[in-house]
């Protein structure tokens, strides 16, 4: 009996002494629903940080920003990526993000870096313009409009599909690039003339891209659609029978530029890890992953982009924009008239 007890209390003695493995420590991102990041690449930096990133899709851009900034007290996350530039300053004004001044940025060209706080850092861009359907405008042998003006005509009534600006980012996107084009004295007649043309305005871009846009559906009523000038990549990339040239371009005097930031949140236990994970987001193996995964453009220059991208992707010389500022302003009344102006 007496070696029983001993050999037990030997055990337990080296059971408390082992060393114990410790489970990996946790780093929260807040993302917007349409983040994607290729499981290889992401395991690759969870290895070599020792950490599990747990990804928090909150919704689309706006969504996930107000959730964060409702959640300020008690955040939900380390780390917030998905923040553009119609956003940018209401996020810097909520003061949810910590500075961090990141090695990589003396890589990244000036036009992207918009805060100069560095409170949020510059990860990805791309433009949101009118695609159209190649094979419609061949048929009917009807000119591609190739301003904002030319969809004023009667030729193009009832051709084209855009997102509500209140619901949508690609559709508060092209809001604001009628408002640099048109002036804010002059956007609401401009939207005013769409409307009179027929116009069809869907809630997101998934019901203008999949239903109303006759390229993506086969079936849908409209030629035109407010998208991407990635999109013609990503139609060749995802197309279920290989394709020799992508079936839809884009209108590039129509684009709108964005340009997507990371945020450290404010209050984070893990800044460490924060701003590794920043770094991580500006390393050449994280941007050269995120063209085919969310269809944009890597801010680092030295970042090569997918053989799609470079043959079917469309950028535009000049973009539309307009100073975060100003978009902080008077996003909502923007947004406001639009809506008394366009479905009231």
């Amino acid at each position: 009996m007496f070696k029983k007890i001993l050999f037990l209390t030997l055990a337990l003695a080296l059971t408390a002494c082992a060393p114990k493995t410790a489970a990996p420590t946790t780093l929260t991102v807040m993302t917007h629903d349409s983040f994607a990041v290729s499981e290889e690449v992401i395991a690759a930096f969870e290895e070599a940080q020792g950490v599990e990133v747990v990804f928090l899709a909150s919704g689309d851009a706006g969504a996930a920003l107000n959730k964060a900034i409702l959640t300020k007290d008690a955040p939900l996350a380390d780390v917030f990526f998905g923040v553009d530039n119609t956003f940018l300053s209401r996020a810097l004004e909520a003061e949810i993000f910590e500075p961090y001044d990141a090695p990589a940025l003396a890589k990244v060209p000036s036009q992207f870096q918009l805060d100069s706080s560095n409170h949020l850092l510059p990860v990805d861009f791309g433009d949101v313009c009118i695609n159209y359907d190649k094979a419609y405008f061949t048929e009917k042998d009807l000119a591609i409009p190739s301003s904002f003006e030319d969809l004023l005509k009667s030729e193009y009534k009832g051709l084209l599909a855009v997102e509500n600006p209140a619901t949508s980012s690609p559709g508060l996107a092209f809001l604001m690039a009628t408002i640099a084009h048109f002036g804010e004295d002059g956007y609401l007649d401009y939207w005013a003339g769409l409307r009179e043309n027929g116009v069809v305005v869907a809630d997101g871009w998934e019901t203008a891209y999949y239903t109303n846009f006759s390229a993506s559906s086969g079936h849908g009523a409209q030629p035109m659609v407010v998208s991407y000038g990635s999109s013609p990549a990503a139609e060749v990339i995802f197309a279920e029978t290989a394709l020799d040239d992508a079936p839809t371009a884009s209108i590039l005097e129509t684009c709108f530029r964005q340009i997507e930031f990371v945020g450290i949140l404010a209050g984070t236990e893990n800044r460490a890890l924060a701003e590794a994970f920043v770094d991580f987001m500006l390393s050449t193996e994280f941007q050269e992953d995120m063209p085919m995964q969310i269809f944009v453009y890597p801010v680092l220059p030295s970042a090569k982009l997918p053989a799609e991208f470079v043959k079917y992707a469309e950028m535009p010389e000049n973009p539309a924009s307009l100073a975060p500022n100003l978009i902080a302003k008077n996003r909502e009344q923007w947004i406001q008239d639009w809506t008394e102006t366009v479905l009231k």
